[in-house]
């Protein structure tokens, strides 16, 4: 039988936890370190739909990428995410910017793996930015396209920044602010999930393309190949991705 803490130290092993930002809190966040583990649910987030999935599939162990403790809690409340997990007994892992940060296999890793990129590595000028190489130059609006519809997104947000794209800058989630290294790297595009108006307009005035595919598109790509990863390792364990997964954000 495999425990949590074992499922943890094979994350460990390729998504060190301590590598994580120091206002990040990952790892095991609630339950048994030691609870023996037959099912496994994972999701990008641990919500009260995805702890109810959790006790209907009879699965002890949720990881999820985004903690379900991040800042102090000063109350624990009926209804809550956080208070039907601890009144279930359900452990979770949860593996944020330590799993953002690895080359071996991560969130960023996975992102160029579904974009279609080569050549993927951290820059040597952030360890938050990755670089990737398109597969051949593509214009800003071919390469907007080619995410997209490769990515499954229902629609994203771009700026043309005038010039064909072959290196590409990216950071998931709410990693605006690495534009600038983008541009310092070379980058002809730079993808993330969320970006603020003045990188925007630092792309525009430095002829950056930029991506938005929003925090939950950017991120979501990690956690199918995460439950390949887990279910290739740990042979009597059935791990289960939540199925229609999303942020509830729509554009009309």
């Amino acid at each position: 039988m495999t425990t949590v803490k074992e499922i943890y130290d094979y994350i460990d092993s390729f998504a060190p936890f301590d590598t994580a930002e120091g206002y990040d809190n990952v790892g095991i966040l609630a339950g048994d370190p030691n609870e023996n583990i037959t099912r496994v649910l994972l999701a990008l987030d641990i919500t009260t739909a995805v702890v109810k999935k959790a006790e209907e599939i009879n699965a002890r162990l949720i990881i999820s990428h985004h903690p379900v403790i991040f800042r102090p809690v000063r109350s624990v409340m009926k209804g809550t995410a956080l208070y039907e997990l601890v009144q279930s007994g359900i452990s979770a892992i949860c593996a944020h910017t330590n799993l953002d940060k690895s080359q071996e296999f991560g969130v960023n890793t996975a992102l160029a793996s579904a974009m279609g990129l080569k050549n993927c590595k951290i820059s040597d000028k952030s360890e938050l930015l990755f670089t990737a190489d398109t597969e051949k130059a593509m214009t800003a609006e071919e390469f907007a396209v080619s995410v997209k519809n490769s990515i499954g997104l229902d629609s994203i947000a771009y700026t043309n920044g005038g010039r064909m794209i072959n290196k590409v800058g990216f950071c998931s989630g709410a990693g605006g602010d690495e534009i600038f290294t983008a541009k310092a790297d070379g980058c002809d595009a730079f993808v993330t999930g969320e970006l603020k108006h003045h990188e925007i307009i630092f792309a525009n005035e430095n002829n950056i393309s930029a991506y938005i595919l929003g925090h939950f598109g950017s991120e979501n790509v990690v956690i199918k190949p995460l439950a390949k990863k887990l279910s290739e390792r740990f042979t009597d364990i059935t791990f289960e991705v939540i199925q229609g997964d999303t942020d509830g954000v729509k554009f009309v």
